[in-house]
C-alpha cells in the first residue's frame, strides 16, 4: 500500500454522480492522480442532499471503488459542496500598523484578515473560503506579500464564498457516518478552476464554468486573483427536461436523445432531418424532428450563458478576460458548446483540460472530472500549507465550528 500520509481525496457529491478522486504527493513534490471510484447519483438533488441514506450508499461505493484502484484506505476526504445558497463577494479589511518602527509582520497581516473576514453574514450562513487577494500598504497598491514592508496602515482585499450552515452540515454529516474525517469543505467551482487553469491564464483573465447535472457553478480569475464567483440552479438535468416537454416523450429517453444527437448549436444541416426513437415495451417507435430538438436545448444553454455573461457584465469583469472562457463537467460534452459560448461572450472558448497534474488519462482527460481533479488539487496546497504552518488557527476554527453541536 501507498504511504497514507502522502493520499489526498476529493468527493464531489453531484447531481448525476459520486466522484472520489485518489492523488499521491511523490517525494518530488508532483501529484500524480492513483484511483478513481464513481456512483450514480440519487440522493442529491440541485447539488444538495435531499436523501440522506441514499447519498450514503453512493458515497461508500464510490469510495470503495475509489480504494481498491489505488490501493490505499481511505480515512479523509476534501468535500465539495455548491447548491444555490452560495454566494461569492468581494470585501476589504484595514489594520493600523502599531509598532514602534512601523515594520508590517505576520500578526498584522493576520489581523488585517480577520478584519476582512468580519462581515454581516445572514445568521445561518458561514463562510466557506476567504481567499486573500491584493494588499495595500498605505497608498502603494498590488502588494503579494507585506510582510517585512514599512508602513502606517494595511490593508486587504479578499474574495468571500459562503453558505447556508445547515445545507453544509447535510453533506458532511453524510461522509462523517462513514467514519471519514472532511478535511475542509471546498467550493466547486473554484477546484473547477484549480484543475484548469495555469498561472498565465489567471493571469491573464479567465472565467470557467462548470455544468453539471443540476447545478452550474462559474469562477472568474484576473490578475492572478480569484474575481468572482457563482452558482446557478440550473445544469444538464434541466436540458433533458426541456426536451421531455418539448418533444412529448419520456424524461429517460429524452436523456437518451440529448446524449446521442444533442447539439448547442442548430446547424443548417440538421433542416428536415429527423431521427427514430427506438421503440421499447409499451411505446411505439417515434420520428423526432432533429431541428427542434436542437433547437430546444440551444436555447437552455444559451439561457445559461447569458445569465453568467449579464451578471459578470454589470460587474466589469468581461473585459478582462483575455484568456477566454473554459467549459467543463458533464455539460460540455454537448457537441459544440463551445461554439455557443463563444457567440454569447464574444470571447475565445474552449473545453477544458486539466493541467500540472499526472496520473490516470482516462480521468484527467475528461472534463466531467475537473472538480475532483480540483479537490485534490486544492488538498496537496493545503497540505503545504500545513506542512509549513501556513494554516492558520482561524482557519481551523471556523471549519470546526461549522460543525459544532
Amino acid at each position: 500500500m501507498f504511504d497514507t500520509s502522502n493520499i489526498i481525496v476529493g468527493l464531489e457529491m453531484g447531481t448525476s454522480k459520486v466522484c472520489a478522486m485518489v492523488g499521491e504527493v511523490n517525494a518530488s513534490g508532483v501529484l500524480n492522480i492513483i484511483g478513481i471510484g464513481q456512483s450514480r447519483s440519487s440522493g442529491v438533488r440541485k447539488g444538495e442532499i435531499a436523501d440522506a441514506n441514499l447519498a450514503e450508499e453512493d458515497v461508500r461505493r464510490a469510495i470503495a471503488e475509489a480504494e481498491e484502484m489505488a490501493n490505499v484506505e481511505i480515512r479523509g476526504v476534501f468535500l465539495g459542496v455548491t447548491g444555490n445558497h452560495i454566494r461569492g463577494f468581494n470585501n476589504h479589511g484595514v489594520h493600523p500598523v502599531v509598532s514602534a518602527d512601523r515594520e508590517i509582520t505576520e500578526e498584522d497581516v493576520q489581523d488585517v484578515l480577520k478584519n476582512a473576514k468580519a462581515i454581516n453574514l445572514p445568521q445561518e450562513n458561514s463562510v466557506i473560503h476567504a481567499i486573500r487577494q491584493h494588499f495595500q500598504v498605505d497608498s502603494q497598491r498590488g502588494i503579494i506579500n507585506p510582510v517585512g514592508m514599512f508602513g502606517a496602515r494595511i490593508e486587504v482585499d479578499v474574495h468571500v464564498v459562503h453558505g447556508n450552515n445547515n445545507r453544509l452540515k447535510s453533506a458532511i454529516r453524510v461522509v462523517r457516518n462513514l467514519q471519514l474525517e472532511v478535511e475542509e469543505i471546498v467550493f466547486n467551482g473554484l477546484a473547477s478552476a484549480l484543475a484548469l487553469l495555469s498561472n498565465e491564464q489567471k493571469e491573464l483573465g479567465s472565467l470557467v464554468i462548470d455544468i453539471g447535472g443540476g447545478t452550474t457553478e462559474y469562477c472568474v480569475y484576473s490578475e492572478g486573483i480569484i474575481k468572482h464567483t457563482g452558482v446557478l440552479a440550473v445544469g444538464g438535468d434541466h436540458v433533458s427536461n426541456d426536451l421531455a416537454f418539448g418533444l412529448k416523450i419520456p424524461l429517460r429517453r429524452a436523456e437518451k436523445l440529448k446524449m446521442e444527437y444533442g447539439s448547442a448549436i442548430v446547424e443548417e444541416a440538421c433542416h428536415g432531418q429527423t431521427v427514430s426513437l427506438e421503440s421499447e415495451v409499451g411505446l411505439a417507435p417515434k420520428p423526432i424532428n432533429l431541428e427542434h430538438l436542437r433547437q430546444i436545448m440551444s436555447v437552455r444553454i444559451q439561457e445559461i450563458f447569458e445569465l453568467i455573461e449579464e451578471e459578470l457584465s454589470q460587474l466589469g469583469l468581461l473585459d478582462n478576460l483575455r484568456a477566454g472562457v473554459f467549459i467543463c463537467g458533464g455539460g460540455a460534452r454537448i457537441p459544440h458548446i463551445q461554439d455557443l459560448a463563444q457567440s454569447v461572450f464574444q470571447l475565445p472558448a474552449f473545453i477544458g483540460r486539466t493541467n500540472s497534474i499526472s496520473g490516470l488519462k482516462a480521468a484527467l482527460d475528461q472534463p466531467e472530472f475537473a472538480t475532483s481533479i480540483g479537490l485534490v488539487k486544492f488538498g496537496s496546497f493545503q497540505q503545504k500549507r500545513r506542512a509549513s504552518g501556513g494554516l492558520t488557527d482561524g482557519l481551523k476554527k471556523t471549519f470546526a465550528g461549522l460543525f459544532r453541536s
